[in-house]
């Protein structure tokens, strides 16, 4: 079956610490159902230093599981996703405005 949510999709979160915030899918994980949204769910991380990056303390994105997100429809509010045929192929659709999703 076709990916509700994809890398470039603008997304809401919509339980957790971040929980009405608005990002863009960086990565998707499809083997542990999570992806990575640019701004949300970070987290600062220990790192040693190595031979190419210095030592310190960093703040990244973790993954956030799917069932969290939603994808954004045109006005930034949260919407379910339905499939559609148009001209042969198959369209992902807002399920609120009946709009396609651009990607």
């Amino acid at each position: 079956m076709a990916s509700k949510i994809k890398k470039g999709d603008k997304v809401v979160v919509l339980a957790g610490k971040d929980k009405g915030k608005t990002g863009q899918v960086l990565q998707v994980i499809p083997s542990e159902t999570r992806a990575l949204v640019q701004g949300i769910n970070l987290v600062r991380r220990h790192t040693k230093q190595t031979a190419s990056q210095d030592a310190g303390i960093f703040t990244k994105e973790a993954p956030i599981h799917l069932s969290n997100l939603a994808v954004a429809d045109a006005n930034g509010k949260a919407t379910r996703v339905g499939f559609v045929i148009k001209d042969g192929t198959k369209v992902r659709v807002a399920k609120t405005t009946g709009d396609a999703i651009d990607g």
